[in-house]
């Protein structure tokens, strides 16, 4: 059932209930006026009918404009007011639906992080996403083969690398990551993985046979007369000694010259990155060169086209392995955020705090947008609309006054004829 149909039946069933009171009425005018029961009835009608007018007016008096003497300027109250409404409507999102508070709360209540790991924890879930996902990469795929786009983004991305400072970005880029020593802290995996390297015994196998090869090569009478293997053998074990001496007395001083010196050299390229002349002429020679090589160019292309091709067919295959590794991922996430209460607390604080900064400029912008929408629209299409889905209920307001108002009409009439009747219940 439509809402128009709906409307027009909440309409009938009101005017049902006042003709039913007029009908009444008129009745009693052909009745003996000498019986109490006739005045009891003709008060409950006339009540009755003053109710459902007075209430029919009240709702008319909403949607559209009642042409009586100086009433109707109060009339056709929605539409004259579409902008009032508009500006209250929009205020009202934004205090009570949008501020930072609500959504915070709203947050806190849900939980989202805990949902999100629920959500992903269930296989079919993580396939749904890795379905829409691969269709979106393959939606993707289309969009950047059109030609426009393609010369569009190579015109974005040359316009971004002739603003881009190479030599100065990559000077401050590595005086973020060697700030507070960081550089050390690679240093020294450094020196762990080339210890590790030393024990091996390829590696012993390979100084040895190097230590032979130089034998032959700059003593060869002498290599003859000595057993070289030997001499290979042993000369390797010390020069790896050697090493991991002096790999453990790096490790264990911070303050080794070859730290000192590691530090001091790397401060001094950052500094030259950021300040030297020649840095950024080498820079610009990098720029001009990933801009106009057409080796490299046409290396980048032919690598992006087959890029796109796999990727193309991989989407199109039932067994995609692009959709695999989504959906383990989600799966992967989902259990790990299923398992550390402490990441889940701190992804839904990191939420708290990201919709205290966003709340307002988005709750101003929905508010704006709110506001617009409803002042362009035609105030009675506006004050249509407004009827279909809440006038069905308003008509029960002109029921109700037509039942409040014989009740009423019934209790003002016993007052007022309440001796007259207890004499005729007594004779």
């Amino acid at each position: 059932m439509t809402k128009e149909i709906e409307l027009k039946k909440s309409k009938r069933l009101a005017v049902y209930f006042l003709g039913f009171a007029a009908f009444t009425f008129i009745t009693t005018l052909f009745l003996p006026v000498d019986r109490w029961w006739v005045g009891l009835m003709r008060a409950i009608s006339e009540a009755a009918m003053v109710g459902a007018l007075a209430d029919w007016f009240a709702v008319v008096a909403l949607f559209k404009r009642v042409p009586i003497p100086i009433i109707s300027a109060h009339t056709e109250i929605i539409p004259k007011n579409k902008n009032k409404i508009a500006e209250n409507l929009a205020l009202f999102v934004r205090e009570k639906f949008l501020d930072p508070d609500s959504i915070v709360a709203l947050i806190q209540k849900h939980d989202p992080a805990q949902k999100a790991a629920d959500w992903l924890c269930a296989a079919d879930n993580t396939k749904k996403l890795g379905t829409y996902l691969v269709k979106l990469t393959a939606g993707m795929i289309d969009f950047i083969e059109d030609a426009a786009v393609q010369k569009f983004m190579t015109k974005a991305i040359h316009a971004m690398l002739d603003k881009m400072d190479l030599s100065t970005s990559a000077g401050m880029l590595l005086e973020v990551m060697t700030k507070n020593n960081r550089h050390q802290t690679l240093l020294n995996e450094g020196i762990n993985q080339f210890a590790l390297i030393l024990r091996e015994e390829d590696t012993q196998a390979f100084i040895a046979e190097g230590i032979i090869e130089w034998l032959k090569e700059e003593h060869p009478i002498a290599e003859k007369i000595v057993p070289s293997a030997w001499v290979g053998k042993a000369g390797a074990e010390i020069a790896i000694k050697a090493a991991s001496r002096l790999l453990n007395e790096v490790n264990d001083n911070q303050e080794h010259p070859l730290r000192l010196n590691f530090n001091r050299y790397t401060q001094e390229f950052i500094q030259k990155l950021k300040t030297d002349p020649e840095f950024f002429a080498k820079a610009e020679e990098i720029k001009h060169y990933l801009k106009n090589d057409e080796t490299f160019n046409t290396y980048m292309g032919a690598l992006w086209r087959d890029l796109k091709d796999w990727l193309k067919r991989d989407c199109a295959d039932e067994n995609s392995v692009l959709h695999a590794k989504i959906s383990e991922t989600g799966q992967w996430l989902g259990k790990t955020l299923a398992e550390d209460a402490s990441l889940r607390q701190s992804l839904n604080l990191h939420m708290e705090d990201a919709a205290k900064k966003m709340a307002p400029d988005f709750a101003q912008f929905l508010t704006v947008h709110i506001r617009d929408t409803v002042k362009s629209w035609d105030s009675k299409e506006m004050s249509h609309q407004i009827e279909l889905n809440i006038g069905k209920d308003l008509q029960y307001i002109r029921i109700n006054g037509t039942i409040v108002g014989g009740c009423i009409g019934c209790l003002l009439y016993l007052i007022v004829h309440a001796q007259e009747i207890f004499q005729f219940l007594v004779n």
